[in-house]
C-alpha cells in the first residue's frame, strides 16, 4: 500500500497509518504450473492445474466475484519461467483481504474514516488564484457530492492548519463501508491512501468520479507544481508506480461489482 501523504503539510502530519501491508514480499519462485484457471462455483477459487491456491498464511484464495477470478487467474496464467508478483496486484490485493483485511474489519474502516477526518479536499490553499481555481473546480463537486450522496457535511478551509471535522458527518462516511467486506475495504484503502482524500476514493469506488477524473483531482497541486518548476526522473518513476497502483486498485474494485448478483446467479 501506498504511504503517500496529503500534499497539504499540516493536513498531513496527522494522516493515519493503516494495518494493510503487502502480503507478496518474498523471494521469487520459478513457475511450477502450466495451467491456471478460475473455479466454475462461488466462492470462486484460483486452479493451478486443478489445484487451489493457497494465499501466503496458507488460506484458501477464493474470490466473490468470477470477474475477478478470472482476472486473478489470467495474472497467474501471464506469468514466465519465474513468478513475478510485481506484476501481480490483483492477486496481492486479494491474499491482502483474506490474510490481513478480514481480520481487522473494524480497524481498517477505521482508517478510511480517520483520512476523512483530514481529508486532501478539505484543505484549500491560500494561493496563488491559478491553484485556488483548479482546486474550487476539480474538489467543490466531490464535497457536494459527499453532502447529497452520503449525507456528510465537511468543513473546508484554506490553509493546512488542521480543522475540526463534525462527528456526524464522519459517522456518514462510516457508514458508506457497511456492510463491511474484506475485498472492498481493501481497494478503498488503497485508494485512499494513494489519494490522500477517502471522498475521492468513495466517489470513484460509487461511479461519481471517473479514474482518470480521481487521478487528476488527487494531484493538482503535484501538477501545479510541476508546472511551475518541472519534474525530474526520479519524481517521475514514482508517479508512474502510484499511477500503476491506483490504476490495479481501480479495476479491482471494478471487478468486485455486482458480487452480490453474481452470487446469487450462481
Amino acid at each position: 500500500m501506498s504511504d503517500k501523504a496529503h500534499s497539504n503539510g499540516g493536513a498531513a502530519s496527522g494522516a493515519p497509518k493503516g494495518p494493510i501491508t503487502d502480503t507478496m514480499k518474498k523471494p521469487r519462485a520459478k513457475r511450477f504450473y502450466k495451467e491456471a484457471t478460475a473455479g466454475p462455483e462461488v466462492p470462486f477459487q484460483i486452479l493451478l492445474d486443478r489445484r487451489a491456491v493457497k494465499t501466503p498464511k496458507k488460506r484458501a484464495l477464493v474470490l466473490p466475484t468470477r470477474a475477478l477470478s478470472v482476472a486473478v487467474a489470467a495474472e497467474w496464467a501471464a506469468q514466465g519461467a519465474m513468478i513475478e508478483p510485481g506484476t501481480m496486484p490483483l492477486t496481492r490485493f486479494a491474499n491482502t483481504a483474506i490474510d490481513a483485511v478480514a481480520d481487522s474489519l473494524d480497524s481498517v474502516a477505521g482508517d478510511i474514516v480517520a483520512f476523512a477526518g483530514s481529508d486532501l479536499l478539505c484543505y484549500r490553499a491560500e494561493a496563488p488564484l491559478e491553484l485556488q481555481q483548479a482546486q474550487g473546480v476539480r474538489w467543490d463537486p466531490v464535497i457536494a457530492w459527499a453532502r447529497e450522496a452520503l449525507g456528510a457535511r465537511l468543513n473546508v478551509v484554506n490553509g493546512v492548519m488542521p480543522v475540526e471535522q463534525p462527528p456526524a458527518a464522519l459517522s456518514k462516511i462510516a457508514e458508506a463501508l457497511l456492510p463491511p467486506d474484506a475485498f472492498r475495504l481493501t481497494g478503498l484503502h488503497v485508494l485512499t491512501t494513494l489519494t490522500g482524500s477517502a471522498l475521492l476514493a468513495l466517489a470513484h469506488a460509487r461511479g461519481f468520479l471517473s479514474g482518470v477524473e480521481t487521478w487528476a483531482a488527487a494531484h493538482i497541486d503535484e501538477d501545479y507544481q510541476i508546472s511551475l518548476w518541472g519534474d525530474d526522473a526520479e519524481a517521475e518513476n514514482r508517479r508512474k508506480l502510484r499511477r500503476a497502483e491506483f490504476d490495479a486498485a481501480s479495476a479491482f474494485l471494478d471487478l468486485l461489482r455486482d458480487t452480490q448478483k453474481t452470487a446469487s446467479q450462481e
